[in-house]
């Protein structure tokens, strides 16, 4: 049977986290499912958790006037969605909506930051994860930028 700490366990995120940490993560995890086409969240809503994508795919959206809603990244299997709940004022700073059927791992952000101020060493080694994923994504962003403007000088 599949627990949600063995599934957390597993993935790459979490992976080599000490599991005194790891039992009080899972201590702030629900399973969740989304229809295509539902919202995650909406950009300024309260950032109260982030996501371990389990399967499915989730487009981040940033809305512009005159054009609508802009694609800017597109999340999947295996990823994290969202760290707006790891800093204030923890409010979204963009929508997210299910492409497909997306099934993930919730992880309350307010449960998650009391567990952290309470450990410090916990609340260190998620800091250090979560600024690999912001990295990774801000390397992804800058590749995008220069694959759409740097083209055109």
């Amino acid at each position: 049977m599949e627990t949600l700490e063995r599934i957390l366990a597993e993935h790459p995120f979490l992976h080599g986290l000490a599991r005194p940490h790891l039992e009080l993560i899972v201590g702030c995890a629900t399973n969740v499912r989304f229809n295509p086409g539902q919202f995650l969240f909406h950009e300024g809503e309260e950032a109260d958790r982030f996501y371990v994508i389990r399967h499915g795919k989730v487009r981040v959206e940033l809305f512009t006037p005159g054009r609508g809603p802009i694609t800017i990244q597109t999340v999947d299997d295996g990823d994290i969605l969202g760290w707006s709940w790891l800093l204030a004022p923890y409010q979204w700073h963009f929508d997210a909506q299910a492409v497909e059927l997306t099934r993930a791992i919730a992880l309350d952000g307010e449960c998650l930051r009391t567990k952290c101020e309470r450990d410090h060493d916990l609340g260190y080694e998620m800091l250090k994860r979560f600024a690999q994923i912001m990295q990774q994504r801000m390397d992804a962003t800058r590749l995008q930028l220069l694959d759409l403007y740097g083209n055109s000088r």
